[in-house]
């Protein structure tokens, strides 16, 4: 997940008007009401690391809603990936996570589902993309913060990667993955990965998986942020 130039949102052609606000749009507001709960319920297993990080993503959150952020005119687009997205979402349904599937359900057709690479790996378009929520370039306007989800394909591998400057954490809401083979994430779970952490994901065999995702820091790191896979 990017906000690289490769991975610059697919605006809209402007027209007069001034930008709707979130107010506007309750079904946005409703999906960060989500994310603000996932943040607040979620464990944080022990880890004051985690907790910080949890309640520095509220509190964005939170912010965001209460300045009545502006809303981003995008033109929705796919990938070849989201033809998984309506098995994700069905299974997300029998989860925990169902309030936040149905949230994302009413937003879905606006998604602008993007690579945010220079260059994707070969066999990687096909089984994976992400679309912001929130963030500098996202649909919701905010610096300091980007909210997002990212869908894989069964047997999707994704590459080695890390982000500078960045703390991320994925939200697992269909699905499941490992992250470093280090342990199996079902719906429900956290993924937390500090800045600069190398980190890769694998995904189960038969099922696509859908995760949220947070990263934040500093907002001129979130807005000129770009990734790239290790070699």
């Amino acid at each position: 997940m990017s906000t690289s130039p490769a991975g610059a949102a697919h605006e809209a052609p402007e027209d007069a008007a001034a930008p709707p606000q979130l107010s506007a749009s309750p079904s946005w507001g409703y999906l960060l009401r989500e994310y603000y709960e996932m943040y607040r319920r979620s464990s944080a297993g022990g880890s004051r690391a985690v907790s910080m990080h949890q309640r520095a993503v509220r509190s964005e959150i939170a912010r965001t809603m209460e300045d009545d952020a502006p809303l981003r005119r995008r033109t929705p687009t796919q990938k070849p990936v989201c033809v998984h997205m309506k098995r994700a979402l069905d299974n997300g349904r029998l989860q925990g996570t169902a309030t936040v599937i149905r949230a994302i359900e009413s937003i879905a057709g606006e998604l602008d589902w993007q690579y945010g690479y220079d260059k994707v790996p070969k066999g990687l378009a096909e089984k994976y993309a992400y679309a912001e929520v929130l963030g500098p370039n996202g649909p919701v306007v905010a610096s300091r913060l980007i909210l997002g989800l990212v869908l894989f394909a069964p047997r999707c591998i994704y590459p080695t990667h890390n982000h500078k400057d960045l703390t991320e954490s994925y939200y697992c809401l269909s699905g499941a993955m490992s992250e470093n083979d280090e342990g199996v994430y079902a719906p429900g779970s956290m993924i937390f990965n500090p800045p600069g952490r190398s980190h890769r994901i694998t995904v189960d065999a038969r099922e696509p998986c859908l995760l949220a995702y947070a990263w934040i820091g500093p907002p001129e790191a979130l807005a000129r942020q770009k990734m790239v896979f290790s070699r």
